[in-house]
């Protein structure tokens, strides 16, 4: 009679070792291709953001929202637009929604995502009630608005760029991952000093609420002219926010204004 053999211990242990090797090397490899799968997702919403906003101007002369300290936000003006998918209106990075309730009394920038992995959320304002809340993981360049022949935020209407068909619109970020719904970016804005400080400054320092480490070192947009791209962080600065913003200004210096992002791509 033939005597049927098992597998010895060692041999076990030695399979055990090699699959446990297979997967030291795989896991990183496949967290990269979800990471990267997340951050193609995330340009398709802001590719579709971006249809809607332009839809908008071609069904106002060509014109953006027309925005005044009080009203024209266009978390207001498109809520019946894009408030139907609760996926479209974040980034799939961003897992976790600040504040799922507004707390009373709350300031609105008290509501920032904070974070790569948090969108903003919930504000106030005229649409607040509404079914579904207000927030999401992305916000527009502020610089866009048509604000008439007013200031909005103390921000000279002679430089916001009102309409998609301008020079350069391939430089003019349009919609972004944000800390918040809005920013005015201007060439004396800050860094911060520290990755995730989960308290941003007010619209008069509001660089910040888009130096967000959310797609490794740089955040996603649509521009001007509908195309989609990664910006690295230290390249904010190099973008063409306003009609007033020099892209060919002084970088922060980095090592002693931002340590976090010194070693960061982008230069």
């Amino acid at each position: 009679m033939s005597r049927r053999r098992g597998f010895t211990l060692i041999e076990l242990l030695v399979v055990i070792a090699i699959i446990a090797l297979l997967m030291s090397i795989l896991m990183p490899a496949m967290s990269r291709v979800r990471k990267q799968a997340r951050a193609v997702a995330c340009q398709s919403n802001l590719k579709q953001w971006g249809m809607m906003f332009f839809m908008y101007a071609e069904d106002n002369s060509g014109l953006f929202m027309k925005r005044t300290n009080t009203t024209g936000r266009w978390i207001d003006v498109l809520y019946d637009y894009y408030y139907r998918n609760d996926k479209f209106r974040t980034c799939p990075e961003a897992t976790r929604i600040a504040f799922p309730e507004y707390p009373p009394g709350a300031s609105s920038y008290a509501l920032m995502g904070g974070n790569a992995t948090t969108a903003w959320g919930k504000i106030a304002g005229t649409v607040s009630d509404r079914p579904g809340g207000m927030w999401g993981s992305y916000g527009l360049n502020g610089w866009v608005y048509d604000p008439g022949e007013e200031k909005v935020y103390d921000k000279p209407a002679e430089h916001h760029w009102r309409t998609h068909n301008v020079k350069g619109a391939s430089q003019v970020p349009l919609f972004l991952d944000c800390a918040l719904w809005v920013g005015w970016p201007d060439n004396s804005d800050s860094v911060p000093r520290i990755e995730d400080p989960g308290d941003f400054p007010s619209v008069a320092n509001s660089m910040c609420r888009f130096i967000i480490n959310r797609h490794h070192q740089g955040i996603n947009s649509i521009y001007l002219d509908q195309s989609v791209n990664k910006i690295w962080l230290k390249q904010l600065f190099r973008q063409k926010w306003s009609k007033r913003f020099n892209p060919s200004g002084d970088q922060p210096y980095w090592e002693v204004e931002a340590p976090w992002m010194a070693s960061f791509r982008g230069d």
